[in-house]
């Protein structure tokens, strides 16, 4: 969940090298069991902190918990984004302390994460046995079955664009004709994105990167090989996506925003651009970004077929003092009747199975979306995703040099596709 887009390639390497030397001393010797907390006492008070990122839908589930755990103090520590909060991490991680009781982890740098189970506790208990959808219980586990991450949300994407836009383009606007319109494929996306350029002023899209971003979720091996070799190199289903994005943006259909920027979260205020990516927790971000902007809306549609953006997990590090009373509320904040809550709020999609089949998650829906039906768009969004992209521990950094080699075009505008191809072939060949 919750991506950023322009990421540092190296940093896993260098908590590689650290953990490599022995330098992680504060976690190394550490059990990781709950029996290394401070107390075991569900009583007695405590102050747990709790770091997220950009809007998992926390702040009022969080005085919930305290208001009914009155012993509990929780400080929550919310990073503006996905990168900020891996930067963190992976630096605590190296030094050895100062990571928060809770940590939440993207999907995308989890498997990075995974390669040191030894400064996580395992999360393994009867009471979320059979909580979240397999697939998402997966990505968590290690190779001898331990479990590091409590699922939090999946990111299903739809189509959000601006009804009032397309109305003003001569486009269909109702969410119907608008899926109709956008077809199936990302040919059909970007031929509807021509026809909206050839009558008004404002981009298509975000950028080529975001959308890309989208696109190489549904190759189930982008980057790496099972056994972890890159081919992200070699791969033709990766060039072609590279060479789509780049030249939908030179045909004049991106606004060249960097996502998460200043420059990007003031376009919502000033008609930046017509459509983007959405996953389910894109719904917040837009909404905070676009306070007092109307016209926003969801098309039940995806080009390519279904597609999953991000999707995060909590973890309780070792380095912590208190693993049992950070178990119980991470545990209680993935829990079915929490994750509707925090979708609810901040549009964070379930993906626990016992809340994909809630009427209160299904009949939800939004009103700053039109009156959208979110619930029953990101359902059905979710049932259409078939592919479930393999994500090793040199993933992340292969992307990153991808957002930036799309960027150096797109939003740089310092070197041209073929170049910048190069250069991202160069810094793929660093990571080994």
């Amino acid at each position: 969940m919750r991506t950023g887009a322009q990421r540092r390639p190296l940093f896993g390497q260098f908590l590689a090298v650290t953990l490599a030397a022995g330098t992680l001393v504060a976690c190394g010797g550490g059990s990781s069991s709950p029996s290394s907390s401070a107390t075991t006492d569900p009583k007695a008070p405590v102050t747990l902190t709790v770091a997220t990122f950009n809007e998992f839908g926390y702040d009022e589930l969080i005085k919930e918990y305290m208001a009914a755990n009155p012993n509990v103090k929780v400080e929550h520590k919310k990073a503006a984004t996905a990168n900020e909060a891996r930067d963190n991490l992976n630096t605590r991680l190296a030094a050895g302390s100062g990571l928060s009781d809770i940590e939440a982890v993207e999907v995308d740098w989890l498997a990075e994460l995974k390669q040191y189970p030894d400064q996580f506790v395992d999360l393994n208990s009867d009471s979320v046995k059979g909580r979240w959808v397999e697939w998402k219980t997966a990505q968590a586990t290690t190779t001898d079955g331990k479990l590091i991450g409590y699922g939090t949300d999946i990111g299903p994407e739809a189509i959000c664009y601006r009804a009032d836009l397309f109305k003003a383009a001569g486009l269909p606007s109702d969410r119907a004709e608008v899926a109709k319109a956008l077809g199936t494929s990302w040919d059909d996306y970007f031929a509807l994105g021509e026809q909206f350029k050839a009558k008004s002023k404002v981009p298509w899209m975000e950028s080529a990167g975001a959308v890309y971003n989208a696109m190489v979720n549904q190759l189930p091996n982008a980057y790496e090989d099972k056994d972890g070799k890159i081919i992200a190199g070699e791969n033709a289903e990766v060039k072609a996506l590279y060479d789509k994005v780049l030249a939908a943006s030179a045909k004049g259909l991106s606004a060249h925003l960097a996502q998460w920027s200043d420059d990007w979260t003031g376009s919502f205020q000033r008609d930046g651009f017509a459509t983007m990516m959405c996953p389910s927790w894109m719904l917040g971000v837009i909404e905070g970004n676009a306070a007092k902007v109307t016209g926003w809306d969801i098309a039940n549609t995806f080009p390519g077929g279904g597609g999953n953006w991000g999707g995060s997990f909590l973890t309780v590090p070792t380095q912590g003092k208190n693993h049992d009373a950070a178990k119980r509320l991470a545990d209680w904040l993935t829990a079915p009747e929490q994750q509707i809550k925090a979708f609810k709020s901040k549009g964070t999609f379930p993906s626990q199975v016992q809340a994909l089949s809630s009427a209160d998650l299904t009949g939800t829906t939004n009103a700053f979306f039109n009156g959208a039906p979110t619930g029953q768009i990101f359902s059905e969004r979710a049932k259409a995703v078939t592919v479930a992209p393999f994500k090793g521990p040199k993933y992340s950094g292969i992307n990153d040099a991808m957002q930036q080699a799309i960027g150096r075009v797109d939003i740089d505008k310092t070197d041209d596709a073929a170049s910048s191809w190069e250069k991202f072939l160069t810094a793929i060949k660093a990571l080994g």
